[in-house]
């Protein structure tokens, strides 16, 4: 079977994956503003391969790939792949378990928006995907938010 091939309520039961909207952004960029935030860039680099796949996937061995002692043999996942349709889900539970295992709280109206208050100060972080944009009235907040970012995943900073 290839991701593309799957069928709902045979291979998978939910995919939905949270996405930004335009105006969540713009609300984001404003409030941000506003309150003095320096913002910073940064994606993740082959994102879904983080995402833990919950079902038993089987997949046919790529074009290309195919080993020639075992050609009819396929693989069981236990990531996800880009094509597969439960990849964009498992994805943003990683990410939203591994923010909130560090002290973020999800936004209650955007459950794309993730926000750590310290004595002080706050840090918004607001994810679209694999690129996440973040705030912070304090540089530290925003430095230590890198560090914990690429402790887990392979990120590019985009820079300020």
């Amino acid at each position: 079977m290839q991701g593309f091939r799957q069928e709902e309520g045979i291979d998978y039961n939910e995919v939905y994956a949270p996405v930004a909207r335009l105006e969540a952004i713009r609300i984001f960029l404003a409030y941000a503003s506003f309150k003095g935030f320096k913002f910073y860039q940064m994606d993740v680099k082959s994102a879904f391969l983080y995402g833990k796949v919950k079902e038993i996937v089987y997949v046919a061995q790529p074009p290309g790939f195919v080993d020639p002692f075992y050609p009819k043999k396929v693989f069981m996942l236990d990531k996800a792949l880009y094509g597969l349709h439960q990849a964009p889900r498992a994805w943003y539970e990683t990410l939203s378990t591994h923010l909130m295992d560090n002290g973020f709280m999800r936004g209650t109206v955007d459950c794309t928006l993730f926000i750590k208050e310290t004595v002080g100060h706050l840090i918004l972080v607001q994810i679209y995907v694999d690129d996440i944009i973040f705030g912070s009235t304090c540089d530290r907040l925003c430095k230590e938010f890198e560090v914990v970012m690429q402790k887990k995943f392979e990120m590019s900073s985009m820079g300020r």
